[in-house]
C-alpha cells in the first residue's frame, strides 16, 4: 500500500467524534477523519438495513462529517478514500467497534453508534449505588431458619434434604432411587437472617439488595417457581420479607426480586403436572384458568419447556391473561415496597414483554430499577427475529454486565493485555446509553458462574472437568495466593468502574466454588479470609465515603501491558486504582497525559498529594506528575 496516503479516525477522542458514545434520537453527529494523499473522502452509514452514503468536507488536514442519528437503533459507519492508486477504506482496528482506525483495500470493521430514545432515563436511586446478591438459602439463618418451617413442603409432597450443619457440602448427586439429581438440599437461611446482617451490608455501602428468588419453588434456587403471589415459607413467608423491606429502608437499602417470566415449574399452581395444587393447572386441560399461558405440541405430555427440562414448562409471555397475572404480581409487590426487578433469562423474553413490565414497573415505582440478565453486549445483541431492543431506552434500565467480567478476568489471567482491557471498558461505555451503562450491574461472578477466587485462580473450564471432579476441586496453595491478589485487584476495578457494582455473597469473604451448585455454598460467616476481606473493605468503605468514586468523571489508562489504571475524579477530588498483574515489580510516571481516551478525558483531574491505602506500592509526586512503584500481583489505591 502507498505509505503517501495516511487517514486517521478514533471513536474515543473527542477532535475526531463528538459527542462520545451513544446518542439520542435526532441528535447531531460529527466525524472528522485525518487524511493526506486523500482526493475525495465519504463516509458509509449503514442505519435500519440500508446504506447512505455521505459526501466529506474539506477541513484543515482532513475532512468533516455531519448528520442526525434518526430513529433508534444501532448505526455503522466507515469512511471511502478516494487516492492516486484507487479506492480505499478506513475502518476500526478493532472488532469491538471502537477505538482506532486501519486503512485497508476491503471493506473494514465499522465503527458503532448506538442511538436512544430522547426521553429515556433511568432512577436517580442508580446513581452512586452499589448492589450485593444474595442467594436467600445460604447466606444467614435465624434459629433454625427455613428448616423450622418445612410444613408446607410436606403438604405439597416435594423432597426436602435439610443440612443442620452450616458449613455441611451441598449436595450434587441424585436422591437415593432417584435418577436425576434434584437441588432439594436446605441450610435454612432465611429473609429475618437477611435482616440481622443488614448493618454489614449498610457499612460496605450496599444501596440494593438482588434476591435470587423469593416465590415458593419446588427447588432451593426457586428458578422453578410454584406460586408468585406466596413468599417461600422456609423463608418466612411475606411477612419476614414486610420485615425485610422495613428493615432495609431504614438504612437507605432497597430491595430487588428476581423475575422468573419466561417459565414456571411443572409443579406450579399454573400447571400443576402431579396434581399437588388445588384448582385446575394447565396440565389438567382447556378449562383450566392458565391452559393459554402454555404451548402444548400434544396434550398433555409433549409441551414446550426450557432448554428442554421438562420441570420447567415455558410460557407465552404475550398471552394476554399471562400478561395481565404478572402486571398483577407487580402491583402486588410494589405495594408491599418493592420497586426493582432483574429478568431472568431476558434474552429469552420477547421486546414487547420487556416494554410492557417497564411501563408497569414505572407507573407504580418511578424510581424502581428493571435488569436483564444478558450475557452479551446488550447493544447488538440478536435473537430470531433480529436485533434486540434492550438499549432503545424503553425496555431496561441495564443489564448484568457480564462483558465487564469477562474483560476483567481475560486481563488478570493474562488473556488479553492492559490497552486490550481498557479499549473493552470503553466500547462498552461507548456502546450503551451512558445512564445505561450506570444503570448496569458490574459483577465479578454470580450464582451462574465459578466463584470469583476460585476463577481467578486458574481454575479449568467448568465443561473440562466432570461435576464430581468439581465438588473436591481446589486450587494449588501457590495459585490460591496469587488467585487471593488477583480478588483484589479485581474488586478494586469494579468498585472503581462506572456502573453498580454488584458482589456476589460471600466473593468479599474468599468464598471458592466451581459451577453450580459449588459456586452456592453458604458464607462462612466468623471463617471469612481476612486477607480477602480486609482489602475489600477498605475499598468498600472508600467507595462509600467518596463522591469522586461514585460520582466522578472515569479514564482509563495502561503503561505497559501489565499495569491498568482507573481514575475517578470530581471537582478537587480524586482517587486511583492501579493494577499490577505481572510477577514483577513496574516502575513508571503517571501524568495527567495519559488519561486522554473516552467521554471524560477533558475533566479529570489527576491529584499528586494522594497517598496509597492498600499498601501496594509506593509514589512521589511533583509537577503534576507521580513516579509510581507497584509490588507483584499488587493493587494501589490511592485518594
Amino acid at each position: 500500500m502507498d505509505n503517501s496516503v495516511f487517514a486517521r479516525h478514533d471513536s474515543r477522542l473527542k477532535e475526531f467524534r463528538r459527542p462520545f458514545g451513544a446518542a439520542r434520537e435526532g441528535e447531531s453527529i460529527r466525524l472528522y477523519i485525518e487524511a493526506q494523499g486523500v482526493a475525495r473522502a465519504k463516509l458509509r452509514l449503514w442505519r435500519e438495513n440500508r446504506q447512505e452514503i455521505i459526501e466529506g468536507e474539506k477541513c484543515g488536514g482532513g475532512f468533516t462529517f455531519a448528520f442526525l442519528t434518526g430513529g433508534a437503533g444501532i448505526i455503522w459507519y466507515y469512511f471511502i478514500l478516494e487516492t492516486k492508486d484507487g479506492t480505499r477504506y478506513l475502518g476500526s482496528s478493532s472488532p469491538l467497534g471502537c477505538g482506532d482506525s486501519r486503512i485497508s483495500e476491503n471493506e473494514p470493521n465499522s465503527w458503532q453508534i448506538t442511538v436512544y430514545q430522547a426521553r429515556f432515563e433511568t432512577p436517580e436511586s442508580a446513581k452512586g449505588a452499589m448492589a450485593y446478591q444474595i442467594f436467600p438459602d445460604r447466606f444467614f439463618k435465624r434459629g433454625r431458619g427455613g428448616l423450622a418451617r418445612t410444613q408446607r413442603r410436606e403438604a405439597l409432597n416435594w423432597d426436602t434434604v435439610a443440612h443442620e450443619d452450616w458449613d455441611e457440602e451441598v449436595m450434587y448427586t441424585p436422591l437415593p432411587n432417584k435418577r436425576d439429581y434434584d437441588p432439594c438440599d436446605f441450610y435454612g437461611g432465611d429473609l429475618d437472617g437477611i435482616s440481622a446482617k443488614l448493618d454489614y451490608l449498610a457499612e460496605i455501602g450496599v444501596t440494593h439488595i438482588y434476591l435470587n428468588p423469593i416465590f415458593e419453588a419446588q427447588a432451593n434456587h426457586r428458578y422453578n417457581t410454584g406460586d408468585y403471589h406466596r413468599v417461600d415459607e422456609m423463608l418466612g413467608g411475606e411477612e419476614a420479607l414486610k420485615r425485610l423491606i422495613a428493615e432495609a429502608k431504614k438504612r437507605g437499602i432497597r430491595l430487588m426480586l428476581d423475575g422468573v417470566f419466561s417459565h414456571t415449574g411443572a409443579e406450579s399452581a399454573y400447571f400443576n403436572k402431579t396434581g399437588r395444587y388445588p384448582g385446575l393447572g394447565a396440565y389438567q386441560g382447556e378449562g383450566s384458568a392458565y391452559y393459554s399461558w402454555y404451548g402444548f405440541e400434544h396434550f398433555p405430555d409433549k409441551y414446550a419447556c426450557w432448554w428442554g427440562f421438562e420441570s420447567l414448562p415455558e410460557v407465552n409471555e404475550l398471552d394476554r391473561g399471562y400478561m395481565a397475572f404478572i402486571a398483577g404480581v407487580v402491583d402486588h409487590y410494589a405495594k408491599l415496597g418493592i420497586d426493582s426487578w432483574r429478568l431472568d433469562v431476558a434474552d429469552e423474553l420477547p421486546d414487547e414483554f420487556i416494554a410492557f413490565l417497564r411501563r408497569e414497573l414505572k407507573s407504580r415505582c418511578r424510581d424502581g430499577l428493571l435488569i436483564g440478565e444478558v450475557w452479551e453486549d446488550a447493544s447488538t445483541k440478536c435473537g430470531p427475529n433480529g436485533r434486540r431492543r434492550y438499549t432503545d431506552g424503553h425496555e431496561l434500565d441495564g443489564v448484568m454486565n457480564y462483558p465487564f467480567m469477562e474483560a476483567v478476568y481475560g486481563f488478570l489471567l493474562n488473556r488479553i493485555d492492559a490497552p486490550e482491557l481498557a479499549l473493552r471498558l470503553t466500547a462498552l461505555r461507548q456502546n450503551y446509553p451512558k445512564a445505561f451503562y450506570e444503570s448496569s450491574l458490574s459483577m465479578l461472578s454470580s450464582h451462574d458462574t465459578l466463584r470469583l477466587l476460585t476463577a481467578l485462580s486458574g481454575a479449568p473450564d467448568r465443561n473440562a472437568i466432570s461435576r464430581e471432579e468439581q465438588a473436591v476441586y481446589r486450587p494449588d496453595a501457590d495459585m490460591l495466593r496469587i488467585g487471593k491478589k488477583r480478588v483484589t485487584q479485581a474488586q478494586l476495578i469494579q468498585l472503581l468502574h462506572p456502573g453498580i457494582p454488584c458482589v456476589y455473597y460471600g466473593d468479599e469473604a474468599g468464598m471458592e466454588g466451581m459451577a453450580d451448585p459449588f459456586s452456592r455454598r453458604t458464607y462462612p460467616w466468623g471463617k471469612e479470609d481476612e486477607e480477602i476481606k480486609g482489602r475489600f473493605m477498605t475499598i468498600a468503605r472508600l467507595r462509600r465515603e467518596s463522591d469522586a468514586i461514585r460520582y466522578g468523571k472515569c479514564c482509563f489508562a495502561y503503561k505497559n501491558e501489565d499495569v491498568f489504571i482507573i481514575l475517578r475524579s470530581m471537582e478537587k477530588s480524586c482517587a486511583m486504582g492501579i493494577v499490577n498483574r505481572s510477577g514483577r515489580e513496574k516502575s513508571f510516571y503517571i501524568d495527567r497525559s495519559d488519561f486522554s481516551y473516552g467521554p471524560d478525558a477533558d475533566g479529570v483531574m489527576l491529584d499528586t498529594g494522594v497517598s496509597d491505602v492498600l499498601d501496594g506500592g509506593s509514589k512521589t509526586g511533583e509537577n503534576g506528575r507521580m513516579f509510581i512503584r507497584i509490588k507483584p500481583y499488587s493493587a494501589m489505591l490511592l485518594c
